[in-house]
């Protein structure tokens, strides 16, 4: 039997997006990990938030990738404070890339959080936010590359370590003292 994973990711809008999560699937597959997405292999009718939740206390873990969806092409960052400044086409990913990171963090499940190389490191997708490191992919290259990286190798390893740990503390009855 497979480990029950949260995989949460904006819905891809281009064929290089859409290769990356098909192969990734299939290398969390290929790990015994049996990745979950709202919309995609489980769909439920209640608001998406209860959904979520419901969804990720059926979970062990959860990896978010945080791909690009709106291109900013001009901005200024905080203006008017001695924090302003100009940025220039940086990606904004979905809201949900922060939701459901946060979600997760609150219960308890181990988060790996993957950003897509240009998306704006704000709120949960800056580094050290959820105490892990976070991996930036960058989908000029390869996915099958990436996924055979040393950085990756490392990462993935210590997140499917916390998950089992996860998955095996489930099955555990509740401590009294």
């Amino acid at each position: 039997m497979k480990t029950s994973i949260f995989l949460s990711y904006p819905k891809p809008f281009n064929s290089n997006q859409e290769l990356f999560i098909s192969e990734l699937c299939e290398y969390l597959l290929a790990r015994g990990l049996e990745p979950r997405t709202l919309g995609v292999t489980d769909y439920d009718v209640d608001a998406p938030l209860k959904a979520i939740r419901r969804l990720m206390l059926e979970s062990n873990g959860l990896i978010t990738v945080a791909f690009r969806r709106t291109l900013v092409e001009s901005a200024e960052w905080k203006p008017g404070t001695s924090d302003a400044h100009h940025i220039q086409n940086k990606w904004l990913t979905s809201p949900f890339s922060h939701i459901e990171p946060a979600m997760a963090f609150q219960i308890g499940l181990p988060v790996l959080i993957l950003r897509e190389v240009g998306v704006v490191e704000d709120g949960v997708l800056e580094k050290g936010v959820v105490g892990t490191y976070m991996p930036e992919f960058d989908l000029s290259n390869s996915t099958s590359s990436y996924l055979s990286s040393v950085e990756w190798g490392q990462v993935i390893r210590k997140w499917e370590v916390n998950v089992a740990s996860v998955s095996e503390s489930k099955g555990n009855p509740p401590k009294l003292y």
